[in-house]
């Protein structure tokens, strides 16, 4: 089952829904209207006519996987979406550059350049997102080598168009090439400048990889993290704390001759029965109702034990895992998401909001090299008190840690750093509180206010970005940028300024629960279901809500 649109539209507006069904409705993602260009001068149209008419505007893309609502508008606004500008992929083989519309995606353009010979370095380990999309908001996959991990750090030109005078037809093009300081800018956007027509990236000439996943012991994570990094090209490493746990990705260049046509089809992302993934939904739920963790424990076992079987989905010769390494062609290895193009209606992503399947937060925390081991310890110490408190990450993907090189971009990474994902349940109502809901929201909180992480722009809980323009040096040089490009604010929301700004949103019953604030309250979490606010276990500073079962009222049916 394809993934269905994130625009529907009715006679009365349009409404933009997460891919995973986090947000979107009429009340708090809605706009007038929508239009598509499918050129340039129809974007630079669409633009015009939202500064004309004292409208806002918001950027769309075919996919809608950021977690935030960076795309939400407010008040009287008009969508533009890029979902049908994709045309253009213009190779220039001698100055290995591509140019390519905003609209373009991901796995398009690698097949695209790499049918004439070329290879995209850098890119997401999802496939599911726009070029546009991508760049702008600090997408990437791992490697501290070359320009680094990050795709937009291979971005030597963007195309925009911005908002403008009545004398200049209300909306202007910008073309910014590697020399004009507003490219710093331009590169991890978030939406909030302009309108994004082009961009162009660098190249390089085709190349493969060679994988191999080491399944080993947990120890020493906190010791070895740099020299992984240093060794391989595209290292990675997944930890597993319920069961010590961690695979080192061994991801290298080898001869363009070597044998082998391996093709990374990532488990996570390939397309499950629909009746196993509301199946395991349903089992996951019952597991949190009756606060269980040893059914957790046994899943989580049960899923490591079945990645480790199948390679984590490395298919060797493109077919199936018969052993490492996996050789293949840089296209086929750096990226997936084969699920988005299942036509099969008994199969759909795991996520997918039209069936009662998985349903997740996901975290992702950017530390400075140097502080990340310090992390490690720390949730090693949290994980030591009961490792059973883990098991609910561990039947995702665990921790994984990538690695991301220095940017100039300005909401890029000021130094070399270590980014952790981590995925974890999340209940379908937002009041219901979860098995070891205390625990994530220490992990959380150890990670952006003890050891001072970036959040990933796209992803992540709103507590994430509080005070987060005092992490970024350049901070102030994006803030001019943005009054010099959109000095209206016209691509600017109440939602994209909460994450932009790092804004403590007023708190109010039950809103540490969905991550909306950090209690100070027991009010604040679940009381009437015994969950209070408590000092965290390692990091006393931080305040969590915790399952105290003796508080529940005797009135309470919880």
């Amino acid at each position: 089952m394809i993934p269905r649109s994130p625009l529907q539209c009715t006679a009365s507006g349009c409404t933009l829904s997460n891919s995973y069904g986090a947000w979107g409705d009429r009340k708090d993602c809605s706009a007038l209207n929508v239009t598509y260009p499918t050129t340039e001068d129809q974007l630079r149209s669409a633009v015009s006519y939202a500064v004309r008419n004292n409208l806002k505007a918001k950027v769309v893309t075919g996919f809608s996987h950021t977690i935030p609502k960076l795309a939400c508008p407010q008040n009287a606004t008009v969508f533009i979406s890029t979902d049908k500008y994709n045309s253009t992929i213009q190779i220039d083989a001698v100055n290995l550059v591509v140019t390519v519309d905003a609209g373009v995606g991901l796995r398009q353009l690698i097949d695209a350049v790499e049918a004439k010979g070329f290879s995209l370095v850098a890119a997401p380990y999802w496939e599911g997102v726009t070029v546009a999309g991508l760049i702008s908001t600090g997408a990437h996959g791992s490697s501290w080598w070359g320009r680094g991990g990050a795709v937009h750090d291979y971005v030597i030109g963007i195309t925009l168009v911005v908002p403008a005078s009545k004398s200049e037809g209300y909306a202007k093009v910008l073309r910014l090439d590697a020399q004009d300081p507003l490219l710093n800018a331009a590169k991890v956007s978030l939406g909030v400048l302009g309108a994004i027509s082009k961009v162009k990236l660098s190249l390089e000439h085709r190349f493969k990889r060679s994988i191999t996943y080491n399944f080993t012991g947990d120890d020493g994570i906190e010791d070895v993290y740099t020299e992984h990094a240093k060794q391989y090209e595209f290292a990675d490493i997944t930890w597993y704390p319920s069961r010590h746990t961690a695979v080192y990705r061994y991801d290298s260049r080898v001869p363009i001759n070597a044998s082998g046509d391996g093709l990374n089809d990532f488990i996570g992302f390939q397309p499950n029965p629909i009746l196993i993934s509301e199946s395991v939904r349903a089992a996951e739920k019952l597991l949190e109702s009756t606060k269980n963790p040893n059914g957790k424990c046994l899943t989580a076992a049960t899923t490591l034990g079945f990645k480790k079987l199948a390679g984590n989905g490395l298919k060797n010769n493109g077919m199936i895992f018969s052993g490492y390494p996996v050789v293949g062609f840089q296209g086929k290895m750096q990226t997936s998401g084969s699920c988005l193009y299942s036509t099969r209606i008994d199969t759909s992503c795991a996520w997918d909001p039209r069936i009662k399947g998985f349903f997740f937060y996901e975290s992702t925390a950017i530390f400075p090299a140097s502080k990340f081991g310090d992390f490690v310890r720390d949730v090693r110490k949290l994980r030591d008190l009961n490792p059973q408190n883990f098991c609910g990450v561990d039947n995702y993907n665990g921790l994984l840690i990538r690695f991301i090189k220095a940017s100039s971009a300005y909401l890029g990474q000021p130094e070399d750093s270590v980014v952790v994902d981590f995925n974890y349940y999340r209940a379908n109502d937002p009041s219901d509180p979860r098995l070891n809901q205390d625990v994530w929201e220490e992990v959380e909180q150890l990670a952006f206010f003890k050891h001072g992480a970036k959040p990933h722009w796209a992803k992540n809980r709103n507590i994430a970005f509080l005070g987060v323009q005092q992490k970024y040096p350049r901070f102030n040089m994006f803030v001019a940028a943005k009054q010099k490009m959109d000095p209206q604010n016209v691509f600017s929301s109440k939602w994209s300024d909460d994450i932009l700004y790092g804004k403590e949103l007023e708190k109010f019953d039950g809103c540490a629960l969905e991550g909306q604030c950090i209690c100070s309250e027991d009010k604040h979490c679940s009381p009437q279901k015994g969950y209070l606010c408590s000092p965290g276990l390692v990091y006393k500073e931080a305040r969590v809500c915790r399952y105290l079962p003796s508080s529940i009222p005797s009135s309470s049916t919880a």
